[in-house]
């Protein structure tokens, strides 16, 4: 029989934290004295109201500002610029703001953090919540001093006469530990941004101390008091059924044994104990049929053969058809790319306690709020009965496997009456993440006599990057619901087009896709990977722009700012191009003699409002096939930003993953099952091949231009850029993501065949 649920137990660490004044992201930390209960009796806070000052901001007693926002924090910093933003805005210092992320009972439904939009949707809340309350405090300021609010100031959460210090009050005497009581109206009126002291200075992050002194308090680390410990079961085959186990088998720590359909799992009273009923425990499945392609060869073959399920071909301007048929030069290549992998650092790990009435889950995913309905409709309970709290995880940029193992911990701790911590091996997180979509892409183009373009022509074909769901927000999304069946995804489609502004007489963008819901229970389910498609189409776009250039006998740079008129769009290219001493030409370059080539290329791409121009510099042996990449220049316009430093490092960390995925990342499978289940099969890059220098180059950071994301798109141009470097350095245009040792021997040996041929 499941026990009540205990009250939510915050860690030791997190009160060494707060304890020890430095500026900190504070977890499952109540905002406005929210009451929680002590037993199953009650409930949670209702849905926090977005409307209600107090669920954005509250000044505690000694005056710190502790402020909750519907994000979470994946890695990139943006906790430090939420604390900028509110200590701005209220003129206190940076290191009494403490951050509250992505709690469902204490924090605003914001979804959660995604599509780069963080600080667009999170840092403008918090401004207006800031202003609100500002407005507030100067309003009983000026009733507790008698002073007219025009002329007060203040400095460090103290209000005072303007050029007096005599006659003061502090927000801690104003309200600590009180509720304002008012609505967010959003009249209040934010800061200027010329008198800005906080905002746009390149304040070091707050979490790298903490995490350099083992002190960041990561998921993995939390514990909850009579924890116990799962483990999952996967088919050994794609769509295997689970015919029988064994059910009288002893093993040592067995609690239970969890089936329900094709869901197997384990809980034991310690984690090795899982670890080895989940190994030992002895089972009976299926034989299906075949459900995959065999190789990528065959998966391509496939997805341009396949009849669509749906298409998007709304995006034209002339008659691309009519421009072909008269045009002297024309082009017509195949670009593909392939399914992906999360690979995050380490395997997702989530911990849920299931009482009579109510259930709280701790997870590492981006969407907590989302999630707190899936958990809700799996235990036919009502949402404001489920707290979803997020903790640091090892990264995610996407929708990965954090979700899947909430549910699957959930699951284990309903059927076993104990709260269970649960922890993916790296085979499951390797081989069972909902992976990033592959993509098989025509592309045509064609150039009048006088070598300029009157036609272009993107077609994509490939399966939804929506086939799991951009969010769990029904139990129908989670693997777990899939393999145990009589469930429905919330599946929709997402269609692979390019983001690009070029301007030509005609021109096509077309996308189709396959189906693919065959794969919900298996470890080829397809979902958001960071930047969901975006790698997949630019790399196609972008590289194929390189192709019209070198068929004009142009310049890569000067053949794009022919093509584009958005001055911000012309400004990055320039401002990358310049950073990086780029000398006009075409490509590719006059080779020299040696196995040991060099290039250079460029790329660009806009994505939700954001611009990003990138130049790569390769070194390519033409013996072993090996391109290392020697060097970025990456011109970056997300508007203005509220932390240069915090930009500079998500920009680079977008580089060299984005380079990962571009030079190795594909994952590997077989008909039956995937195959990618560790390093070894699924390698990413290491420590010895970074770039030697790679350069970030803010644009456009002024105060006027809207603050965008910046958390994915210096991901979308990487492959890009990088096989247009091949190409000039090798004269060998690479048409398959990623460009590994074999694919670019390959590559120059059909290249040298097709030259003696010709």
């Amino acid at each position: 029989m499941n026990r009540p649920l205990a009250a939510p137990r915050p860690t030791s660490r997190r009160e060494f934290l707060i304890g020890s004044g430095a500026l900190v992201v504070s977890f499952a930390m109540p905002v406005a004295s929210a009451d929680m209960p002590a037993s199953g009796k009650g409930r949670w806070p209702a849905v926090v109201d977005k409307e209600a000052l107090d669920s954005w901001l509250a000044v505690s007693e000694d005056g710190r500002v502790i402020a909750a926002v519907g994000k979470i924090e994946a890695g990139m910093g943006i906790g430090t610029s939420f604390a900028q933003i509110v200590a701005e805005e209220l003129d206190v210092a940076l290191e009494h703001v403490t951050i509250v992320m992505g709690d469902t009972a204490t924090t605003v439904d914001q979804r959660g953090t995604g599509s780069s939009n963080g600080i667009i949707d999170g840092g403008a809340a918090l401004r207006s919540a800031g202003a609100e309350a500002r407005q507030a405090l100067l309003g009983m300021a000026s009733r507790r001093l008698g002073i007219a609010v025009d002329q007060l100031s203040v400095s460090d959460g103290v209000v005072s006469q303007a050029g007096a210090t005599d006659r003061s009050v502090s927000y801690a005497e104003l309200i600590g530990g009180k509720r304002f009581d008012i609505k967010v109206t959003g009249k209040a009126k934010p800061k200027a941004t010329g008198s800005y002291r906080i905002v746009g200075k390149p304040i070091p992050r707050h979490d790298i101390p903490l995490k350099v002194a083992g002190l960041y308090p990561y998921l993995v680390d939390f514990k909850v008091p009579g924890m116990v410990h799962g483990r999952v079961i996967r088919p050994p085959q794609a769509g295997a059924s689970l015919l029988s186990y064994d059910r009288n088998q002893r093993l040592p720590g067995l609690i239970k044994v969890v089936a329900r359909g094709n869901f197997l799992g384990v809980v034991c009273e310690r984690e090795e104990q899982a670890v080895k009923a989940a190994a030992q425990l002895r089972t009976t499945w299926s034989t299906p049929e075949p459900m995959f392609e065999k190789s990528y060869d065959d998966l391509y073959r496939s997805l341009r053969e396949a009849v669509p399920k749906a298409t998007e071909d709304k995006q034209k301007v002339g008659d691309v058809e009519v421009a072909f048929a008269e045009a002297p030069t024309k082009l017509d290549v195949q670009y593909e790319y392939p399914f992906q992998s999360h690979a995050c650092m380490g395997p997702a790990c989530a911990i849920a306690d299931v009482g009579v009435n109510h259930a709280s889950v701790w997870v590492g995913g981006q969407k907590p709020y989302p999630l707190r309905k899936a958990v809700a409709g799996l235990l036919q309970m009502p949402s404001e009965n489920v707290r979803v709290t997020w903790l640091p995880g090892p990264g995610s940029y996407g929708m990965n496997d954090a979700d899947d193992a909430a549910i699957d911990a959930v699951i284990l701790a309903h059927a076993s009456g104990r709260p269970v911590r649960l922890q993916y091996t790296r085979a499951d997180a390797t081989a069972w993440d909902p992976k990033g979509p592959p993509s098989a892409i025509r592309m045509r183009g064609a150039l009048d006599a006088e070598r300029k373009v009157v036609a272009y022509n993107f077609e994509s074909r490939g399966f939804s990057g929506r086939i799991r769901p951009s969010g769990t927000g029904s139990f129908g999304d989670s693997l777990a619901a899939q393999l145990i069946g009589g469930y429905e995804a919330a599946s929709s489609d997402l269609f692979h087009l390019p983001s690009e502004a070029y301007v030509f007489p005609n021109k096509r963008r077309a996308a189709h896709l396959v189906s693919w819901e065959k794969s919900l229970n298996t470890g080829l389910r397809t979902a958001h990977l960071r930047d969901p498609d975006g790698m997949a189409t630019c790399f196609a776009s972008e590289c194929f722009i390189d192709e019209m250039a070198f068929a004009a006998q142009a310049d890569p740079v000067e053949f794009r700012l022919r093509y584009l008129t958005d001055p911000r769009h012309r400004a990055v290219i320039t401002a990358a191009a310049s950073g990086a001493g780029w000398q006009a030409r075409p490509s590719p370059r006059v080779r020299k003699a040696g196995s040991i080539v060099t290039g250079r290329g460029i790329a660009y791409a806009p994505r939700a409002g954001a611009v990003v121009a990138i130049v790569a510099e390769v070194e390519v042996d033409m013996d072993s096939g090996k391109c290392r990449v020697t060097r970025f220049v990456a011109a970056h316009d997300c508007g203005f930003v509220i932390n240069p430093l915090s930009v500079i490092g998500t920009v680079e960390a977008n580089l060299i993953q984005a380079m990962s995925r571009a030079l190795h990342e594909e994952v590997r499978f077989n008909a039956r099952q995937v195959t990618s289940v560790d390093w070894m099969s699924y390698p990413i890059v290491d420590m010895t091949e970074i770039p030697d220098s790679v350069e970030v180059i803010i644009v456009n950071n002024v105060a006027e231009s809207p603050s965008k994301g910046a958390g994915e798109p210096a991901t979308r141009p990487v492959a890009a850029v990088i096989g247009n470097a091949i190409f000039d350095a090798t004269g060998v245009r690479i048409r398959r993501v990623p460009f590994t040792p074999s694919t670019l021997i390959a590559a120059f040996r059909e290249h040298r065949e097709s030259a003696t041929r010709a």
